[in-house]
């Protein structure tokens, strides 16, 4: 006789067997499905896309990997030349649509990295080349073409957000629910002339060390290069110069947010004078010489002319001394990836090209910039910035703007953040007003779009998305701080992106702190651990307006 104890065992055992297979099947027939609506896509016509002509030209089913979820990639282009990569995730879409900006010069699809970490969390993702192809420094693509930059940070993230959005009803037969736009640096400035000139593509729009004018910056990039530099060429200062000097600058000013950690609460409260390291007899490792000490103020003061009028808002605050090897070195490095040639050349092609009008081109060299003159004529090259602090088309369409900048970013220029912050606010009828739609948050010793020695990764996406869909205005961000190296080599995304490897590896957080809303800055509460964000607490800033 059989035991029923090996029949219930058959049983259980034929009952695994078909779910096992049923599983599989309905498995590759999710699969299926997938390729089927990603082919599709590719197989329709996209050019009747209001403003937005669009040809698809290849779609591909990316499987599931360990660190990504299976998706359909479609790659195309809209009229005339905007290059995109669209990314839907075959499952588990949560309904929304994220668009990466540009950095830089655009002109590539580096910053396609980030899509990485939304397609993970459930979004659809899209990015764009500006509509044309270069390294993200060069900017030989607008030289005769001052329609060229137009489109790069103003025309292209309105056309990809409008593809965007009908590519995702094409292929989950569902608009997006809310669309998303996230950008650092030149990225920054594309989100912010979308709130300025097209306030209806976007439900919520997060800017990240938008660098508003690249005029200023470029302006600082070349002054704070010839104070750097003797009349050979040759950097005056050494690593342990500046070392010595941030050290300087941390020792007197640390402080200000009521806590010895090394990160200095808001640079223009600090009033460090470089005259209190200049050598009094020869020079030596620990002091500066009267000639260093005379470049160092000069950074700090930002272009002037020779009667000493200010032309451009100094972008190099106390605090930044560490990254400026970077940025007047004969070579940089970018967030952790090499760079071919040097970031004064990076100016140089900015005013070659696109600045100066009409364009002087390559003969045109950066030492040929006069500063008694020369920023009169960049009036033209002006227009791509996003200046105008009239949001109130942006607010009565009911759209959310997260603006963000670290105090140490050398690069944007937060003081032109502050001041373009401040504008909207006197616009728009003063605070209350302003921080229904509109929130600023300047994160101490910060470095543009990510590192530095502040609390820099931030969840800016989740506090943007909560306040666009839930009503919950961000009254403070939590940022962390954790050591960011290059050993190994970090992706491009985690420098810019950097929450994303925090939330990956908890473990990697040194300390928090909270950020508030500009002007509110943060103070340590003077007891509880100061490497917990819960021993912080909001204080009003002197320098508010």
């Amino acid at each position: 006789m059989i035991s029923c104890r090996f029949i219930l065992k058959g049983v259980i055992s034929v009952l695994t067997l078909t779910l096992i297979m049923s599983c599989a099947q309905a498995q590759s027939g999710m699969v299926d499905n997938s390729a089927a609506r990603c082919s599709a896509v590719g197989n329709s016509d996209f050019s009747e896309i209001q403003d937005a002509p669009t040809q698809i030209i290849e779609t591909k089913l990316v499987d599931r990997s360990d660190v990504s979820p299976a998706y359909c990639e479609i790659s195309g282009y809209i009229s005339p030349s905007f290059a995109f990569l669209l990314r839907l995730p075959t499952d588990n879409w949560n309904g929304k649509l994220v668009q990466v900006g540009s950095g830089g010069a655009a002109g590539s699809y580096v910053w396609l990295e980030v899509c990485e970490d939304i397609v993970r969390r459930g979004y659809a993702c899209i990015t764009s080349d500006g509509g044309h192809r270069s390294t993200t420094v060069d900017f030989k693509w607008a030289y005769n073409n001052p329609q060229a930059p137009l489109d790069t940070y103003i025309r292209a993230p309105h056309v990809t957000a409008l593809a965007g959005k009908r590519l995702v009803e094409s292929y989950y037969s569902k608009a997006p629910d809310k669309m998303y736009f996230v950008g650092c640096s030149a990225g920054g400035i594309q989100g912010l002339n979308a709130a300025q000139r097209f306030p209806w593509d976007y439900d919520g729009i997060f800017a990240l060390g938008p660098a508003l004018s690249f005029s200023d910056i470029m302006m600082n990039l070349e002054w704070g290069n010839r104070a750097y530099r003797d009349s050979a060429g040759t950097p005056i200062f050494s690593q342990a110069d500046i070392e010595l000097l941030h050290k300087g600058v941390v020792a007197k000013c640390d402080l200000n947010d009521g806590v010895t950690d090394g990160v200095i609460g808001d640079p223009r409260s600090c009033d460090f004078n470089p005259v209190e390291l200049r050598c009094t007899g020869e020079k030596s490792s620990r002091c500066l010489s009267a000639r260093q000490v005379e470049a160092v103020a000069r950074i700090y003061k930002g272009p002037v002319t020779s009667k000493g009028e200010q032309i451009a808002q100094p972008t190099f605050q106390k605090g930044s001394e560490m990254s400026w090897p970077l940025y007047f070195s004969d070579s940089f490095n970018l967030l952790g990836h090499n760079i071919d040639g040097k970031y004064r050349s990076f100016a140089e092609e900015w005013f070659r090209y696109g600045l100066l009008q009409p364009n002087p081109g390559p003969a045109w060299k950066v030492e040929q910039f006069d500063f008694d003159r020369d920023y009169r004529r960049i009036g033209l090259g002006q227009l791509i910035e996003p200046l105008n602090p009239d949001l109130r088309a942006f607010k009565r369409a009911g759209g959310k703007l997260l603006m963000a900048t670290g105090w140490s970013d050398p690069v944007e220029g937060v003081l032109r953040t502050v001041d373009y912050y401040e504008a909207a606010e006197r616009l728009m009828g003063g605070r209350a007003i302003t921080q229904q739609f509109l929130r600023l948050f300047v994160v101490p010793g910060a470095d543009h779009c990510g590192r530095g020695d502040g609390p820099f990764a931030i969840d800016y996406l989740g506090y943007l998305e909560k306040w666009v869909e839930q009503g919950i205005a961000p009254d403070h961000l939590i940022g962390v701080h954790y050591t960011a190296t290059d050993d190994p080599p970090g992706r491009f995304a985690e420098d810019i992106w950097p929450f994303a490897k925090l939330l990956r590896n908890p473990k990697i957080a040194e300390f928090s702190r909270p950020i508030y809303p500009y002007p509110t800055q943060t103070r340590y509460l003077g007891t509880g651990d100061p490497k917990d964000a819960a021993s912080f607490g909001p204080v009003e800033a002197k320098h508010s307006r």
